[in-house]
């Protein structure tokens, strides 16, 4: 048995045993934020060069918009650009939107949880970045980067920057996932709705029409549905759902509302959308649209 050492400890005695045992916790502390700013860089940078990708490949088209491009339209289709454009408006050939609203994961019974988010369009090709922090409770941030750019679908999540929540293989469902994100959320940029721009209308009756979309040997299409002040209030589609498994043809709804004319376009400013499930609605975004930014060639 070791002797015991009686010694009484000095206050200089616990200060030097204090800092050996604090000391490794610093070191530590110090490299996991070392680590968080490592790969929250890396995350920005990632998403900057997607970003970067959409707009350098974005036409240079120049032309404006002319009444003679939607006057064979299905009726309700027409009074929409009638109603949402201007004669002679540049097309528009790069959009941003600034967002704030809440999202929720699970079930309807699930929580739901704030996001900020700030997402790029390019029109010629079809195309988008989403770059959005999700905060699960009061100190836990994930983010999110949904993206579609040059014919390829994409979706990642990390939590704090670092720990990967989603990181899905590239597939058809999810390329066409990802389109029909884009033409469904066309309506905050309107002249990327007419034929000009790859989509082809057909009537339906007199309030609603399919619109339809191809890029890349991908084709998607959605029920358009309009109001009697010609704009659109929602949009229903057949959309590629993220399962367990893989993915899974499910009803998706999207709603629009609370338009307002942003410079010389007419636009929602609040959405919602929804799958269609075997136990009723599941609605999972809901936004408001705190700024908008159309970018025409130049």
């Amino acid at each position: 048995m070791p002797p015991t050492d009686h010694r009484a400890t000095t206050d200089d005695d616990a200060e030097i045993v204090s800092q050996k045992s604090i000391r490794p916790l610093i070191g530590l502390t110090a490299g996991a934020v070392l680590g968080l700013a490592l790969n929250r860089r890396r995350w920005r940078r990632q998403t900057d060069q997607s970003v970067t990708a959409l707009e350098n490949g974005a036409s240079e088209q120049s032309e404006t918009v002319t009444t003679a491009e939607f006057a064979d339209l299905p009726s309700p289709v027409r009074r929409y650009f009638e109603t949402v454009l201007e004669p002679g408006l540049p097309r528009t050939r790069t959009a941003r939107l600034a967002q704030t609203g809440e999202f929720r994961l699970g079930d309807a019974e699930s929580a739901w949880h704030p996001f900020t988010a700030t997402q790029h369009y390019s029109v010629d090709p079809p195309g988008f970045v989403w770059a959005a922090q999700i905060r699960l409770g009061s100190l836990l941030p994930v983010q999110v980067r949904d993206a579609y750019v040059d014919g390829v679908g994409s979706l990642s999540a990390r939590a704090l920057w670092t720990v990967t929540l989603a990181d899905a293989e590239r597939t058809p469902e999810l390329d066409a996932a990802e389109l029909s994100r884009y033409l469904a959320e066309a309506v905050w940029f309107p002249t990327a709705l007419l034929p000009a721009s790859g989509v082809e209308w057909t009537g339906i009756d007199d309030t609603s029409a399919l619109a339809t979309l191809s890029h890349r040997g991908t084709t998607v299409s959605m029920t358009v549905h309009f109001d009697d002040d010609g704009l659109i209030r929602r949009v229903v589609a057949d959309r590629p759902r993220a399962v367990e498994n893989g993915f899974e043809t499910t009803r998706w709804t999207g709603y629009f509302g609370d338009y307002d004319r942003r410079g010389r376009v007419l636009v929602p400013t609040r959405g919602r959308v929804e799958w269609t499930l075997p136990d009723g609605p599941l609605e999972y975004w809901r936004a408001t649209i705190t700024d908008v930014e159309h970018h025409p060639v130049g």
